[in-house]
């Protein structure tokens, strides 16, 4: 209920890694988010600080990740974030980890193009195609102007 929802803009860092599980599909990678900021000095674009964070995905979210996603390119990421702390064995400090579970993710289309294609749903066992009948595509298109001037003289009307 009270879970911090992100939106990060970055590039992926790892190539993902897939993995059938007993509970479903699941799919990571290693996403790297850098501020950029204007610096007046210089007169230039800087890049600031980076974070990484592993993204989390999981069911249909995780297969099309698997298809889809390849190191270097830039993604929209939105999810659930998780900070995790834990002490490893001869280790003074606490180690922290930040990860994001997935509910969408994008090409970040301000940076290039993609071409998308639907997915084929998986076919749920036992259970009867109950699809409806596809309706035909409605006309959108505006028709063009009628000229009154390039109708025969048999369909012009005359108002007086």
């Amino acid at each position: 209920m009270n879970e911090t929802v992100v939106c990060v803009v970055g590039n992926v860092a790892t190539r993902p890694v897939y993995r059938e599980l007993p509970n479903g599909p699941s799919a990571r990678f290693r996403l790297a988010v850098t501020a950029r900021y204007w610096d007046r000095d210089r007169n230039v674009w800087t890049d600031g600080h980076t974070n990484f964070f592993t993204v989390w995905a999981n069911r249909q979210l995780a297969v099309n990740v698997a298809a889809s996603v390849e190191v270097g390119q830039p993604l929209v990421v939105q999810g659930r974030l998780k900070v995790r702390t834990e002490v490893r064995d001869g280790q003074q400090q606490a180690w922290a980890s930040a990860d994001i579970d997935a509910v969408t993710i994008g090409h970040d289309l301000t940076r290039g193009t993609a071409a998308f294609r639907r997915a084929a749903k998986p076919e749920t066992p036992g259970r009867a195609e109950t699809r409806p009948e596809p309706r035909p595509e409605p006309q959108w298109e505006t028709p063009p102007p009628v000229d009154p001037e390039a109708q025969p003289d048999a369909e012009r009307v005359l108002v007086t």
